[in-house]
C-alpha cells in the first residue's frame, strides 16, 4: 500500500472517530433546540464510542456538517473537501487568493510553460488561437474594443473578447498549463496574468499583480464594457430582460423549411496534418479528439472511430520495465521539464517525436553539443511553422537529454 494511500485511510478513519464522538452532542444540543429532551431520557444509553485522540478530535471539530437528507446514503462534505473544489474567482474578486507576481517572473513562467503552444508574444501558432493582439490604447480607455465590430479585423482574440479580469486569471489557475492543470502556484498564475496584460499594453513592464491591486487593473481591461446583461439568457427576474426570449418561434403545419445540418469536420487532406488528435488531449475531463489516423464517419452516422479514439489515449508517462538507467533518468527529465506538451518519444505530438529527431541528426559527429543547444536556445523552421521556445533548465539537463536522443531515444 502506498504512503500516500496509507495516509487518505488514516486521515478517513481519524475524522471517522472524532465524528462518532461529536454524534451525541450534536445530537443533545438538536433536543434541546426542539424541546424534546425530557421525552428521550428514558430512551436505552448509546454504547460508548470509541475514544478519539485530542488532536483528531480538534482538527475535525470545524468540519462537523447537519446530518444527511438522505440516511444511509452518502455523508456531507467537510469544509476541507468543499475548500478543495471550491477555487473560482468571481468578476467581484471574491474567491481570489493573497498572492502577487511580477511582469517579469510571468515572461520566464511563459517562456518555459506556455510559449510552446500560445507562442513567445502570444500570438500563438497554427494550432492555438492567438491571445494577444487588437486591442488598442483608446479601447483601454473606451472599455470597448472596436475590432470587434471590424468584419474587416481577421480574427478575435483572447484579450480583444475578456470582460472580466478575474475570467483570465480564474482560467489560468484552473487550467493551465493544457498539460498539467492546476500546477502553477498562486504566484505564479499572478505572474503569468500580469505578463499577458503587459503583452497588451494594459500594465507597464515593472508592475507587480496582486490581490490588492486586480480590482483597480479591471478598470483598464479593453473590453470591461463588452458585456451586456439586456436578453434573456438569466434565470429568473433579477437580471436581464426577466427572461424574455431574444427570438418568437413560430410552429409551421405546411410548406415547412427543412431543417438544416449543421457539422464540423476536417477536410481529408488536413485530417491527419498535426498527428492523431485522439492522442493530444490532455489527461483530465472526458473530450476526447477523433481519431484523425481512420477516415471521418459519414455524416449523421455513428462516430465509429470513438472507441479506436479511447483506446489510443496514452497513459500517463511511466518508466518502462526494461529501460536503461540513462533511458530511465532521461525520462524522468523528459516528463519532468515538461517536454511531453509537445513531444511524446515514438510519435508526432505538436513537434517532431525524439526518436525522429535522433534518426535525424544520427550522422551527425556534434549532435549532442547541437541538439543541447536547441534545446536551450529554442529552434524554428527545421520541423515546420511551430517555433520550439528557448527551454529553462539547467544545462546538465538539456545535455542528458540531448545523449539520449543522440543515442536512439529508447524507452
Amino acid at each position: 500500500m502506498s504512503s500516500s494511500l496509507e495516509s487518505r485511510l488514516h486521515w478517513r478513519s481519524a475524522n471517522a472517530a472524532a465524528l462518532t464522538v461529536l454524534a451525541p452532542v450534536a445530537l443533545a444540543l438538536a433536543l434541546l433546540s426542539t424541546g424534546t429532551l425530557a421525552q428521550t431520557q428514558a430512551a436505552p444509553k448509546a454504547p460508548t464510542p470509541p475514544k478519539a485522540s485530542a488532536s483528531s478530535t480538534s482538527a475535525s471539530v470545524a468540519e462537523v456538517t447537519a446530518p444527511t437528507a438522505f440516511p444511509g446514503i452518502g455523508r456531507p462534505a467537510t469544509a476541507r473537501e468543499i475548500a478543495a473544489w471550491d477555487i473560482d474567482v468571481r468578476p467581484d474578486f471574491k474567491g481570489l487568493p493573497q498572492g502577487s507576481g511580477t511582469v517579469a517572473q510571468g515572461m520566464e513562467i511563459w517562456e518555459a510553460k506556455c510559449a510552446s503552444c500560445h507562442g513567445v508574444f502570444g500570438e500563438s501558432n497554427e494550432v492555438f488561437s492567438p491571445l494577444i493582439g487588437g486591442t488598442t490604447k483608446d479601447d483601454i480607455r473606451t472599455g470597448r474594443v472596436k475590432r470587434l465590430t471590424d468584419e474587416s479585423f481577421p480574427g478575435r482574440t483572447t484579450m480583444m473578447k475578456t470582460p472580466t479580469l478575474s475570467t483570465l486569471w480564474d482560467y489560468i489557475n484552473r487550467a493551465m498549463p493544457w498539460n498539467a492543470p492546476k500546477s502553477l502556484k498562486t504566484d505564479e498564475v499572478y505572474a503569468v496574468t500580469a505578463y499577458m496584460l503587459n503583452m497588451a499594453e494594459v500594465v507597464p513592464e515593472n508592475f507587480t499583480l496582486s490581490d490588492r491591486n486586480m480590482a483597480e487593473v479591471q478598470k483598464l481591461m479593453p473590453n470591461r464594457n463588452g458585456m451586456t446583461t439586456d436578453h434573456g439568457m438569466w434565470p429568473g427576474k433579477g437580471l436581464g430582460n426577466g427572461g424574455k426570449p431574444d427570438v418568437k418561434a413560430v410552429a409551421c403545419m405546411k410548406n415547412c423549411v427543412t431543417e438544416a445540418r449543421v457539422a464540423s469536420f476536417l477536410p481529408d487532406h488536413a485530417r491527419n496534418a498535426h498527428g492523431n488528435l485522439a492522442e493530444q488531449n490532455r489527461m483530465v475531463g472526458a473530450q476526447l479528439g477523433a481519431d484523425t489516423t481512420r477516415p471521418a464517419p459519414p455524416v449523421g452516422g455513428s462516430l465509429a472511430a470513438r472507441p479506436a479514439a479511447l483506446e489510443a489515449r496514452p497513459a500517463a508517462p511511466a518508466k518502462p520495465a526494461g529501460a536503461s538507467s540513462e533511458s530511465a533518468a532521461a525520462l524522468a527529465l523528459f516528463n519532468k521539464h515538461n517536454c511531453t506538451a509537445c513531444h511524446a518519444v515514438d510519435r508526432k505530438l505538436l513537434g517532431p517525436s525524439m526518436q525522429e529527431v535522433a534518426k535525424r541528426y544520427a550522422g551527425r559527429a556534434d549532435r549532442v553539443e547541437y541538439l543541447t543547444g536547441k534545446i536551450v536556445g529554442g529552434a524554428a523552421g527545421a520541423w515546420g511553422a511551430i517555433p520550439m521556445p528557448a527551454q529553462s533548465l539547467p544545462r546538465a539537463d538539456a545535455q542528458a537529454l540531448a545523449q539520449w536522443v543522440a543515442n536512439g531515444a529508447a524507452r
